[in-house]
């Protein structure tokens, strides 16, 4: 196999996102980590009804994660993925951090795209958003990194392709990947538990994903064809600081993947979440 040819092939370039203490007032519109948002006066905080540990079924405000002006990352986009003006708004249900195994989880996540903002003001919290699941805030910078896709999620659609073989041209060839997970936006996803792709589209067509799901051989074939059009869109690890900590069940990670179609028109009605941890 010419592996130089298959990485060029395959390779995206991620844009990665480094949180930085907020030293000073971040101006109104910039790219932000946590604190109030920047929204337009008539934006409707989003709502997520779900069961909680407790088994508790409630409708609750997500949690505001983060806010990228997309001014900020075009010159990073190095393929062109993403709108190059606007603002794209990462929300998530911090209270019953669902894992996206099931088609009820959808709304616990959300990412809004406003492609003209005007206007913008600190938006208040919504009053029945605990304090808790009220972020601090940090301000972002963004670098590039080139991505390879771990080998479980390439062998689903590459037939006979060798993981030790196939990490080692990696090594090789210099994608090697930090120790440390990190943020990023694009990319392929740092994998924990396994390739999200076809959970993807197994979760969005109703298929349980929390144990082996019950489809046949053909269901399985056409369920992996129709998941070549997922994509990561943003990767968020557990984060910590001196006096912060943001935990994704056990140290994981959760990852907002969205269909390359919807993200080529800018639709990110429809992104899913998935949270992996060890």
């Amino acid at each position: 196999m010419d592996f130089q040819e298959l990485f060029n092939h395959i390779k995206k370039t991620a844009i990665i996102t480094h949180y930085l203490p907020a030293e000073k007032e971040i101006p109104d519109g910039k790219s932000k980590f946590g604190g109030q948002p920047y929204l337009p006066e008539d934006f409707a905080w989003p709502y997520y009804e779900g069961t909680d540990f407790n088994n508790v079924c409630q409708k609750r405000p997500l949690s505001f994660l983060a806010q990228i002006n997309l001014e900020e990352t075009a010159g990073y986009d190095k393929d062109h993925q993403l709108p190059h003006k606007g603002m794209l708004y990462f929300f998530y249900d911090l209270h019953t951090m669902k894992w996206g195994f099931d088609q009820n989880d959808k709304g616990c996540a959300k990412v809004i795209y406003i492609e003209n903002p005007c206007d913008l003001h600190t938006a208040g919290f919504p009053g029945d958003l605990e304090e808790d699941y009220r972020l601090p805030e940090f301000a972002l910078s963004f670098s590039n990194q080139t991505d390879l896709p771990d080998y479980e999620e390439i062998a689903e659609y590459a037939a006979g392709l060798d993981w030790n073989s196939y990490d080692k041209e990696k090594a090789l060839y210099g994608y090697d990947k930090p120790d440390e997970r990190i943020s990023k936006l694009l990319g392929y996803a740092d994998l924990i538990q396994g390739s999200m792709l076809l959970e993807c589209e197994q979760a969005t067509n109703g298929i349980y994903c929390g144990a082996i799901p019950s489809v046949t051989e053909k269901q399985r074939e056409e369920l992996l064809h129709s998941s070549k059009e997922w994509t990561l869109l943003f990767q968020m690890p557990t984060m910590e600081t001196d006096d912060f900590e943001l935990m994704f069940g056990d140290c994981g990670s959760i990852y907002f993947y969205i269909r390359k179609q919807d993200l080529q028109a800018g639709n990110f009605d429809n992104v899913w979440l998935i949270l992996q941890c060890f």
